[in-house]
């Protein structure tokens, strides 16, 4: 009753609406630069007690991200290895990359958008298998895609990089690594 229509036009008229609420993380996505930092610092050396707020931060949002039209680099990791898909909790490391990418006939050049194909999609309908225990990169080859220039890094895993984590007392190293440092 909140337009004050009365019972008689409500009794008439019926309304119904939906919210709907996500998680950004939901399906395909992109990180933006402040999804990880290190030690209070995101990105650019943006800090918390500058840049955050109470509705999340001012710099780096996924917002700021502008198109990106960049060659495109598929790294078919399983085809190297004549697999169909990378087993559980496999670390893709800088040879495979490199002998992956030899295989295709490709190289790495500055400014490439770079995908990492561990074949982990062919069990994407069994949530089960597809969320537990996934490939995924090493910091030897994270280190090595932004040494020869990589752009933008993806893959067809879960949480790109493999677990549990190479570095004492940091979680998602990769992560930090490619969002914060580089």
């Amino acid at each position: 009753n909140v337009l004050n229509v009365g019972e008689k036009v409500n009794s008439h008229v019926s309304y119904t609406g939906s919210a709907i609420s996500m998680y950004t993380h939901t399906g395909t996505h992109i990180d933006a630069l402040n999804h990880f930092g290190l030690d209070g610092k995101i990105y650019n050396n943006f800090s918390a007690e500058k840049h955050l707020g109470d509705k999340g931060w001012h710099k780096t949002g996924a917002e700021t991200i502008p198109p990106i039209v960049a060659r495109g680099v598929l790294i078919d990791i399983p085809k190297a290895k004549n697999l169909e898909m990378l087993e559980d909790n496999y670390r893709v490391t800088k040879e495979d990359i490199q002998s992956a990418l030899q295989k295709q006939g490709v190289k790495l050049a500055q400014g490439d958008v770079v995908l990492i194909r561990t074949g982990r999609m062919k069990i994407y309908e069994d949530s089960q298998k597809y969320m537990n225990n996934s490939p995924g990169l090493g910091m030897e080859a994270s280190i090595y895609l932004a040494n020869q220039g990589a752009m933008i890094v993806g893959s067809d895993n879960l949480s790109f990089e493999s677990f549990p984590s190479e570095v004492d007392g940091n979680y998602v190293p990769v992560h930090t690594f490619l969002l914060a440092q580089n």
